[in-house]
């Protein structure tokens, strides 16, 4: 079933990210994961693309299976870098012929050891440029969904919403935002969306803290600014992992219960593969009915 369906009967939607382990160790983890989140009946879980396109097979593997063991839709990630129009139309028809209707376009991330973003050879420079090669080929055959930056793009702040605007009129179906810690940067990114005249459904995407080192890192590479008072918190629980996590799951339960109760057409969970953080903030958004 395409997501941008589900959208359409106007309940909101949850989701999980999931990305492809490099062991086999974390292949049974990650298996452990889906089961425990499974009976929370996501909408749909998301599988991402390594940086260059590096684990695109264990992408199409995986996403495969979730949706076709499970019974969960799943959408694939797909980006530019690292592969030619040949390429990326293969995978394409590779996962349409593996059952999957949904696709997030996006550029990518450089592979690992490269400084900045190199368009490949008969390859894209932005990700309008995938999603427009995709309608081409494909037309509405699969549902699209595109990545947003509340705090704005790190490459682009100034332009990010005019690159936007450009997805969203190549064809997008919903967007769904990269993490952030403070609900003012999806608000206003949602009303300056708005007013630029993109419609389609703007979903926030949410990382419960559960490590301070690995949040720290995370937000450095993505640009995302964890509130200063939040910090203070986090630093004064660093040597207690416990109590890092707990609040950490208490902040994005708070988070969530605003964006949802301001108007949020659902949650994307990003979850690094663990289950225990999104599970206690999606069980307490179904006792409060937001769920």
């Amino acid at each position: 079933m395409k997501i941008v369906d589900r959208f359409a009967a106007g309940r909101h939607l949850f989701s999980f990210e999931f990305f492809p382990p490099k062991t086999d160790a974390g292949v049974s983890k990650l298996e452990e994961t889906i089961r425990e989140l499974a009976d929370l009946d996501p909408a749909y879980v998301s599988v991402t693309y390594g940086a260059g396109g590096s684990t695109r097979d264990r992408t199409i593997e995986l996403v495969t299976r979730i949706q076709g063991q499970s019974g969960i839709c799943a959408m694939a990630h797909l980006t530019c870098s690292g592969a030619g129009r040949e390429e990326i139309a293969t995978v394409v028809d590779r996962l349409i012929a593996g059952g999957i209707e949904n696709v997030i376009a996006l550029r990518g991330d450089p592979p690992a050891g490269a400084e900045r973003f190199e368009v490949a050879p008969d390859g894209f420079a932005h990700a309008s440029d995938l999603v427009t090669f995709i309608r081409q080929r494909h037309g509405d055959r699969l549902c699209l969904a595109g990545a947003a930056y509340p705090e704005g793009h790190p490459e682009c702040r100034e332009r990010d919403l005019e690159h936007l605007v450009t997805k969203v009129r190549a064809g997008l179906d919903f967007i769904i935002t990269q993490l952030f810690f403070d609900n003012r940067w999806y608000f206003d990114f949602v009303r300056r969306a708005r007013a630029a005249g993109i419609t389609v459904p703007i979903v926030p995407g949410i990382m419960p803290i559960t490590n301070l080192a690995q949040i720290q890192r995370i937000t450095r590479m993505c640009g995302a600014e964890i509130p200063p008072a939040l910090q203070g918190e986090l630093e004064r629980r660093k040597d207690d992992p416990i109590a890092v996590q707990q609040l950490g799951v208490a902040q994005a339960t708070a988070q969530c219960v605003d964006l949802l109760e301001g108007g949020a057409p659902g949650i994307h969970f990003y979850t690094l593969n663990q289950s225990l953080a999104t599970r206690m903030i999606l069980t307490a958004l179904k006792a409060t009915r937001l769920a």
